[in-house]
This record gives structure tokens, sequence and C-alpha cells, in this order.
């Protein structure tokens, strides 16, 4: 911190010590003014006056109330004000006591808004300028006179620009507070969603490939006495998710890397062109699925085709955890007009144990995907038994900004 600055604190922080310093500064060129003959044969001539009794004792009390000018500016510029005129009307020669009230408007000025200032400062310069043409010894055209006013109007003048540019760089200050703020607040918002996509990216690469796992973990152990081709078979399922589950869990973490780390995956994310070979996992599974496009092999952008598989991807994986070993699925995907809309339906028996509209991460997921690429997401019992989970998806969606959740 320079000197200046460190100044300027300890004035912001003693602020009556300044006022009384600057009052008493006033007082001192108050009292030197009084013993200088402007007037004098050769110029301004000092010693050629001494200034009586009354005239330093207004000076005095002039300049005392210029210590709490910052508390009460207009009673200070009144009182300084009625000083002066006794002053004008009184002395003779005069004692520059209008000093002061030059410094109280300044302070007035400074302190209040235009308007005031305009009618304050035209008020002090009548007041002052009229009484010292019409009460004094000299003729109303007097170079004192003339003076007096054009010392109070740039008192005026001064302290109205301070309080300008003072409120511009307070203005200016408190935007770039506000800009600080806001950026601060941005990021946190970003952090939070990317941190809730990751999340739901790994529920449902996990929650997929992990009950894929369960349920061929579950046949080989059935089947290992009494068929183990079978069970050979179940294992192959069990590695084949693993390693599934193992690439797409690599792919999603390596997102957290740097761009320039070799170890960042390359591969694409899942769309709907996979979605063959994800329904056969699940037929490998032990649940029928049946699949019916009539997309006409439209491509769809990359945030549309990785949630319309993922939309799918978790309605699946539902149906193999809750709805029953009996249960079949059903997947549709159909392109109208501008959407693609994605429904999954099962069979299974009665009311199954699902979470309903608005409960269950999974569902919560599925939502928060498809509403950030501004589709819809609808999911519920069916009439009769099953589930049905309904997704529209807009093929022309509009581009996320940096930080919306996919």
């Amino acid at each position: 911190m320079s000197t200046l600055e460190r100044t300027r604190c300890r004035a912001r922080a003693h602020p009556t010590a300044v006022d009384a310093a600057l009052a008493a500064a006033v007082l001192a060129c108050m009292a030197a003014g009084s013993f200088i003959d402007p007037h004098g044969e050769h110029g301004a001539t000092w010693g050629a006056r001494t200034p009586n009794i009354l005239s330093l004792t207004l000076m005095v009390l002039a300049a005392a109330a210029l210590i709490f000018r910052r508390r009460a500016p207009m009673t200070v510029l009144a009182a300084t004000v009625g000083v002066s005129l006794v002053e004008l009307v009184t002395g003779d020669p005069r004692a520059p006591v209008a000093m002061s009230a030059v410094v109280a408007l300044y302070t007035v000025a400074s302190s209040t808004n235009r308007p005031t200032t305009w009618r304050v400062g035209l008020v002090t310069m009548t007041v002052l300028t009229a009484v010292a043409m019409l009460a004094g010894p000299m003729p109303w055209y007097a170079q004192e006179n003339l003076g007096l006013f054009a010392w109070t109007g740039m008192a005026a003048a001064a302290g109205d620009a301070v309080r300008s540019r003072r409120a511009f760089v307070h203005a200016i200050r408190e935007r770039a507070e506000r800009a600080e703020r806001t950026r601060e607040e941005e990021a946190r918002r970003r952090v939070a969603e990317e941190r809730l996509r990751i999340a739901r990216d790994l529920h449902d690469v996990v929650a997929h490939h992990i009950a894929l796992v369960n349920v061929q973990a579950g046949v080989a152990a059935h089947v290992m006495d009494k068929r183990p081709d079978q069970a050979k078979e179940a294992l192959a399922h069990v590695r084949e998710a693993s390693r599934s589950a193992l690439n797409e869990l690599r792919a999603t973490v390596g997102l957290l890397r740097q761009s320039g780390d070799p170890e960042a995956p390359t591969e694409p994310a899942p769309g709907l062109a996979r979605l063959d070979e994800l329904a056969d996992t699940f037929r490998n599974a032990g649940l029928p699925v049946e699949v019916a496009r009539s997309d006409h092999g439209s491509s769809l952008p990359a945030a549309v085709d990785l949630a319309a598989y993922r939309v799918i991807q978790e309605a699946l994986t539902n149906v193999r955890k809750h709805a029953g070993p009996e249960a079949k699925a059903e997947v549709s995907v159909v392109r109208v007009g501008p959407n693609v809309e994605v429904t999954v339906l099962d069979n299974g028996p009665g009311q199954d144990d699902r979470p309903e509209e608005g409960g269950g991460h999974g569902l919560l997921g599925m939502r928060e995907r498809v509403t950030a690429i501004g589709g819809t997401c609808t999911a519920g019992p069916r009439y009769g038994g099953g589930f049905r989970v309904h997704a529209i998806l807009p093929v022309k969606n509009r581009t996320p900004a940096m930080g919306d959740p996919v």
C-alpha cells in the first residue's frame, strides 16, 4: 500500500480529526488575509491593516463550525453564512470570514444531490453577494464583491463534481462486485450441474450392467451342477456385461481428465445405433424384448441420441429388476414431426414395486436428462398391469450452454 493510500485510510478512519485540521487551516488563511491590504500603493501589502476583536471572534466561530461540517452540512452552512453576513455588515476593513462559507457550501454540494446544490448554492451566492454590494463601504462593482460571487459559484460546482465522481466510482465498484458474485454463483451452478450429470451417467451405467450381472450370476449358480454348459454360457454373459460396464465407466470417468491427457477415452457416447446390441443384452439375461423402429434412420443430435438410449436402457433395467420373471418388454422409437418418441412397455403382472412418478433415482434421472434437451418424459403403471415409460425428444434441440446437464 502506497503512502497516499495509507493517508486516505487514516483520513477515512478519523474524519473529525481531518475536519479539525481543515478548520485550523481555514482559520490561519482568514487570519493571514485580514492583515493584507489588496489596495496598497504597491499592490497587496502585508501588515497594512489590523483586524478588530469582532472580526477575530467571527473568524474563530466560523472556523470552529467547520469541524462539524460532515455531521450537519446544512447547519454549518447556515452558521458560516450568518457569521459572514455579520462581518460584511460590520467589518471595516472586512476580514475574509466568507472563506468558511465557501468551504461549507462545497461540503453541502458534495454530500447532497444536484437539485439541492443548485438551490442552496444560488441562495448562498445571492445573499452573500447582495449584502456585500449593498452594505459595504466599497462600490458594488468592487473586486472583492465580484470575487465573493465567483468563489461561492466555484465551490458549488466543485462540490457537485466531486459528488458525481464519487457516485460514479461507487457504481463501478458495485457493478464489479456484483459481476464477481455472479461469476462465483455461475461457477457453483455449473459444478453442481456437472456433478449431477456425472452421477446420472454413473447410475445409468452401473444399474444396467450390475442388474444383468446379478441375473446371469444367479442363473449360473442355479444350473452349475446339473447343466454346466448353460452355466458357462451365463458366466460368459457375466464377463461380457462386466466388460461393457468397465468400458462405459472408463469413458464416463475419463471425461474428468484433462483434454491433453493421452488416456482420455475416444469412444463415442452410446446412441440408438446400439439399440439392437442393448436389447440383446437383456434377451441374454432372460427378458424378451421386442424392438420396433420407424424413425427412418434419421440422424439425431448427439445429446438427443444419448438421451434416447439412456431412457431405454434405464426403462429395460427397471423391467428386469421389478416386473417379474415372466415379463416381456416392447420398445418403440417413432419419428413424429419434429420429435422422436420413445416408448417402453412391459406386461409385468399386477402392480409391481417400481416407484411411481416422482420417485426413484432412475426415473428422476430420466426426466432430468430429457428435460435438459427440451423434451418431456412420463412414467407410470399401465391399466391392467405393467409399466409404461414415454419420452418425447425434440430432434432440433437447443444447443446446451456450458454447464447444462446432458
